[in-house]
């Protein structure tokens, strides 16, 4: 559009791909969302210091906060989104429920008055009864979100939610919510102008959720009749026009098994997942968010969805592991690049993965005339996809895209606790051949960081002469010898065999007698990791002895035993225990935020904390000892 873009940056993403790609950067400060991105003071003192005329919130921080629009009204910037009465009219999820109600929109029972005292909370708890969701009123995203099935579990629900929403939206109000068993998550897409435009540019399915949070989106939805389409835009515009709405917006809905719709929020911002509308209509949304922005008319038309479009959204999560956060360098990054497909992307190669920040890396969308094209679309994609550096959640995009359940449209916000299983995702690794892989990778990848590096092992493969090498990786050895005219390892394990050759950036290329497929490898702290289609697989290496007693010098000989460990890097928000209190299995010891997430860290078995090794607000790292326990 011929205008020039600033980015602003924190601290721990000075080096990001944003901030290259626009003309100009400013720093804010700070690391955690609190210190940078939520400092509304900051972003506008940018603004001034580069006398930019209006800015665009993007679909996170303070996109969705009412003072902030203000800020930027009374410095005389324009804010690309809705007014600050509207968005308090609807960004306020209490608020737009609110709304809904009086426009006659149907919404589900619960309580949405503005003490926030436990009392009336625990009360308003009983009068809608279980299960219920307790909700940020201030954001979404699955931030400040808890199910509760027993009133037992309120008090800490609460507690939870509400720090939790502190931390990502600077707002800890929360709201009540009957919880509908099996829904379907149904949104729909308006934008509108100031010259009475207002527009419904089809539906969104985003049922497909893990821990509240979407992971695959779609449009349009194969549940979703055109006169039960033409009923969900009504409502979308009718909730609209009541606030005196501009700009692109999502009203989202629930569906439940009778097809009853049910209004939920309405996102007064772009939605992450905005490009499946866009594939579907081929409009660019937020090329028409700067038009209505500048008090322009809105010139577009109401059409047809065009083909089918799906999103899936790559995080840096673990699905073989509870989905923990996973952060580090990214030593990897290259993403599908064919006809039908598009990248939306924030990292590559030689990015940093802070725990401070949402776990999202990247959004991969197809297109295509059909939902099945789509699907097929999608695992091919899916297939080319490689991260190395950190773990994703590839693997268990692939394994969604080939379900059954999935491919006939039977999706609901239940689908992954119903169908999804983590040795499901296990039970697809070949292991003797991620074995080969990583052996053969070894040879190629930098030497490991060792006092004293062995300058034969630092060369790479080029040799005048090379004999066999041998690899014992968790206990199997394979041998890996120099293939001259292959150009790359040939590796054996027993009686399988492969070729590994490297393709530089961390990708190499496995090759047996019935499949060639590219990969991943990395080292890590105390060995190797390869992935295959999409998962990943960590060996370690045998250790020497003057590793073993480096580790006894730096924790003890007792460290492992007893020892309650950080699973992932982050910050300390609640400890629960100290020493000398006695704890039962699975008692939850110390509360940790990472990604935006808090995530409790457990006791392994009964016993007594022995003693407490850090405290609220510290940051730690993974495998920092947090507490120690003497098992009873």
């Amino acid at each position: 559009m011929g205008i020039r873009s600033i980015a602003v940056y924190s601290d721990a993403d000075a080096g990001a791909l944003h901030v290259r790609a626009c003309d100009e950067a400013v720093p804010l400060g700070g690391v955690s969302a609190r210190d940078s991105y939520l400092r509304s003071d900051r972003i506008i003192a940018a603004a001034r210091q580069t006398r930019a005329q209006a800015i665009h919130p993007g679909y996170g921080f303070l996109a969705e906060n009412a003072d902030f629009a203000q800020a930027c009204a009374d410095a005389g910037v324009t804010f690309i989104g809705p007014s600050p009465q509207a968005m308090r009219a609807v960004g306020d999820k209490i608020a737009a429920k609110k709304t809904a109600i009086a426009a006659g929109v149907p919404v589900l029972p619960g309580y949405l008055a503005a003490s926030q005292s436990r009392d009336a909370l625990e009360a308003a708890a009983r009068d809608v009864g279980v299960p219920l969701l307790i909700k940020a009123a201030a954001g979404g995203g699955g931030r400040g979100m808890r199910l509760v099935t027993d009133l037992r579990e309120l008090g800490p629900a609460l507690e939870g939610a509400q720090r939790e929403a502190q931390a990502a939206f600077g707002d800890p109000t929360v709201f009540l919510e009957r919880f509908v068993e099996n829904p379907r998550h149904i949104e729909i897409q308006i934008i509108a102008d100031a010259h009475g435009t207002c527009l419904a540019l089809g539906e969104r399915e985003c049922s497909i959720q893990r821990r509240y949070q979407k992971i695959v989106e779609e449009s349009p939805s194969p549940a979703i009749t055109t006169d039960l389409r033409a009923q969900l835009e009504d409502s979308a515009v009718t909730i609209a026009r009541a606030v005196g709405y501009v700009n692109a917006g999502t009203v989202e809905f629930m569906l439940d098994e009778a097809r009853r719709f049910y209004f939920l929020e309405m996102n007064a911002r772009l939605q992450v997942e905005h490009p499946v509308t866009e594939m579907v209509t081929g409009l660019d949304l937020v090329c028409e968010q700067f038009i209505a922005a500048s008090g322009s008319r809105l010139e577009i038309e109401k059409r047809p969805p065009s083909g089918h479009a799906i999103e899936v959204r790559i995080y840096a999560e673990d699905p073989l592991h509870d989905f923990l956060p996973s952060t580090g360098l990214i030593t990897t990054f290259e993403a599908p690049n064919f006809p039908g497909v598009r990248n939306d992307v924030a990292v590559e190669a030689g990015s940093n993965v802070s725990p401070a920040y949402d776990p999202m890396l990247a959004k991969l969308i197809v297109h295509d005339a059909t939902r099945t094209g789509a699907i097929a679309k999608l695992a091919a994609a899916l297939d080319s996809y490689l991260v190395g550096g950190v773990v994703t959640n590839i693997g268990l995009l692939r394994w969604l895209a080939e379900q059954p359940a999935f491919a006939s449209g039977d999706t609901t916000t239940n689908f992954l606790p119903q169908h999804f299983r983590a040795e499901m995702l296990e039970r697809r690794i070949d292991r003797d051949l991620a074995e080969l892989a990583a052996a053969g990778a070894l040879q190629s990848l930098p030497a490991l960081r060792r006092k004293t590096a062995n300058p034969w092992r630092t060369l790479g493969p080029w040799r005048h002469l090379v004999d066999a090498r041998r690899v014992t990786l968790n206990g199997s050895l394979v041998e890996a010898t120099w293939q001259h005219d292959a150009g790359g390892w040939l590796c054996r394990l027993e009686d399988r065999s492969a070729l590994v050759s490297p393709k530089g950036s961390g990708t190499f290329e496995l090759a047996t007698s019935s499949r060639t497929a590219k990969f991943a490898a990395w080292l890590t702290a105390d060995g190797v990791a390869v992935t295959q289609s999409g998962l990943v697989t960590h060996f370690a290496l045998p250790r020497r002895p003057t590793d073993v007693a480096d580790a006894a010098n730096r924790h003890g000989g007792e460290a492992v035993k007893g020892s309650v460990e950080a699973p992932m890097s982050g910050t300390i928000v609640k400890v629960n225990v100290k020493p000398g209190e006695i704890v039962s299995a699975f008692q939850a010891l110390l509360v940790m935020e990472a990604m935006k997430m808090e995530h409790a860290i457990v006791a392994p078995y009964p016993g007594t904390i022995t003693a407490v090794k850090t405290e609220v607000g510290r940051s730690v790292m993974a495998g920092d000892v947090l507490a120690e326990i003497s098992e009873a």
